[in-house]
């Protein structure tokens, strides 16, 4: 398998801009992101990205330039890359702290989880995955039934299932996330969590449900919300990420037609998450 790295040069460096551009590489299927100290670089599977929408960036902030370079990479290579130079321990709200195998573990964590990131999206880093994770650890999670769309890494479900969800099931469109899912279930020795290849149409359209975690983009969470909402039940709760302030509007306008009401919302560097009930 082979990726697309587009290596992004800020001058001077600003990170708005750099959040700017994530989100509208975001939009053009690059997902996953690694901070450099002058940009970043973003990576998408070959033939999934917009690769002419490139040439449409633009950091949107005055006085910050933008040089931009695109070459092809192995997936070998990009995993001994991040492994060597960006993926480093983290800590998630004071309580869970996400290690990679080759990570020591530490002491004095309610929770830990280890993660291979491969090419994965999910590892803890990005604004979107720690706010979904903040909200995981708030909730009470005791003996329900959660669905992890999108998964990733399937850092989410993990950390469902650590909180005390009975049950998880995953599900990536993306083969890689699902191989790459399947092993961090393994390496967690997580016993509840069945994951699933495929994409909304996989899901039942009955509530099943009680607490849904979506960490895409805007417009599939908008296009998708109807069969989040018939399966998951009354009462329930739908965490949704992936996307930036101003685009919770067009986000929840869409839920509210389907029954759901927007009950919190956070923010973390322009990138945002929220909380919907079913009622």
């Amino acid at each position: 398998m082979r990726y697309i790295k587009t290596t992004i040069e800020l001058t001077p460096y600003d990170e708005v801009a750099s959040q700017i551009l994530m989100a509208q590489m975001g939009e053009m299927g690059f997902d996953s992101f690694c901070d450099t100290e002058n940009g970043f670089e973003g990576y998408a599977q070959e033939g999934m990205a917009d690769e002419e929408s490139l040439a449409t960036l633009s950091p949107m902030v005055e006085g910050v330039e933008m040089k931009m370079t695109s070459e092809m990479v192995d997936d070998e290579d990009w995993n001994k890359e991040w492994e060597e130079n960006y993926f480093k321990p983290i800590v998630i709200g004071d309580k869970c702290l996400v290690r990679s195998p080759f990570h020591e573990s530490q002491p004095g964590f309610k929770y830990e989880i280890i993660i291979n990131p491969q090419m994965s999206f999910g590892t803890g880093y990005h604004e979107t995955t720690t706010q979904m994770m903040e909200y995981i650890m708030q909730a009470d999670l005791t003996s329900k039934n959660v669905l992890d769309m999108g998964c990733g890494t399937g850092i989410l479900g993990i950390l469902a299932e650590k909180c005390g969800a009975a049950k998880v099931e995953c599900v990536d469109i993306d083969e890689w996330c699902f191989k790459n899912a399947t092993e961090s279930i393994e390496l967690n020795g997580c016993k509840n969590i069945h994951i699933t290849l495929g994409g909304a149409e996989t899901l039942p359209q009955e509530p099943v449900f009680d607490v849904i975690l979506a960490n895409i983009n805007r417009n599939i969470l908008v296009r998708d919300m109807q069969i989040y909402a018939a399966a998951l039940k009354h009462g329930g709760t739908i965490m949704m990420s992936g996307f930036y302030e101003q685009d919770i509007p067009v986000i929840t306008d869409e839920a509210s037609r389907h029954g759901l009401k927007l009950e919190e919302t956070h923010t973390m560097n322009e990138w945002s998450a929220i909380k919907l009930l079913k009622l």
